[in-house]
């Protein structure tokens, strides 16, 4: 029996391009712009209804520790004595068991202070957010915010 004669071939694995091509770059960019547009109106939307409701709730916190307030004095606060009074005793204010609310009297969401009367134009007192703009009137997000 003879040799067999085998050649051997040096073996070299196959060779790929790693990498993305210009172009497909490119598509991915265009697709990523397309969804930022179509999204980023819904989630500024959101945003500013997210300010409203926090603003609404603010002021209903402040109605019943101002209810509260009425039942310890017997009235609510003056537009002199403000919604402090919550906070910091009234020299007139008798009975007066607060605080009444555990921090300090928050700004409305958009940093402004909120506007507190009575008696109200509508009720015995009025606790007013200017919204956005921070002036009276407005629409949409610049509308007033009001417990009325």
């Amino acid at each position: 029996m003879g040799k067999k004669c085998v050649k051997e071939i040096p073996y070299s694995p196959p060779t790929f391009s790693v990498g993305f091509t210009l172009l497909e770059l490119l598509v991915v960019i265009v697709i990523i712009g397309l969804l930022a547009a179509y999204v980023g109106p819904k989630y500024l939307g959101q945003l500013g209804k997210s300010e409203v409701t926090i603003a609404k709730a603010q002021i209903g916190a402040f109605e019943k520790a101002l209810d509260t307030y009425r039942l310890d004095v017997g009235r609510y606060p003056t537009s002199e004595e403000g919604l402090n009074a919550l906070l910091n005793k009234p020299a007139t204010a008798t009975n007066w068991n607060g605080p009444y609310l555990k921090k300090d009297v928050p700004v409305d969401p958009w940093g402004n202070a909120y506007t507190y009367k009575s008696p109200g134009s509508k009720s015995e007192f009025e606790i007013v957010s200017y919204g956005k703009d921070g002036q009276p009137g407005g629409t949409g997000e610049n509308a007033d915010i009001t417990n009325n």
